[in-house]
């Protein structure tokens, strides 16, 4: 799996980047063998200004699925990521579960493309 952390208007410290690799991997390792690559995107909407600002994007690529896209808004950025991470991780099982459970049932969410003729 392989993770991006990016900051937009604000700078990414070493600690905010640790704790959020952190979250990531304790809330989609199970999950690995399905996940190509996960983009958190935080930023800082109002500045110094304050208030309910710190916003965290995360983009999570899935192996023949479509991505998931969580986003999150707090006055903390630790709680916007642990909220991202939280609710990513239980999409991300919920959607590969809905998926495995199709395929073993035969029905396929993707029409096949070849026909057998």
């Amino acid at each position: 799996m392989q993770i991006d952390i990016q900051a937009r208007q604000f700078s990414l410290t070493d600690a905010l980047h640790s704790y959020a690799k952190r979250r990531l991997l304790s809330a989609l390792t199970c999950c690995d063998d399905f996940i190509q690559r996960v983009v958190m995107r935080l930023s800082d909407i109002n500045g110094p200004r304050g208030g309910t600002d710190k916003h965290c994007h995360l983009q999570v690529v899935l192996r023949g699925l479509p991505d998931v896209v969580i986003e999150d808004t707090e006055t903390d950025m630790y709680l916007a990521i642990d909220r991202a991470t939280d609710r990513a991780g239980r999409t991300v099982v919920r959607k590969i579960d809905r998926h495995q459970t199709l395929r073993k049932q035969g029905h396929s969410p993707v029409p096949d493309t070849e026909s057998p003729n």
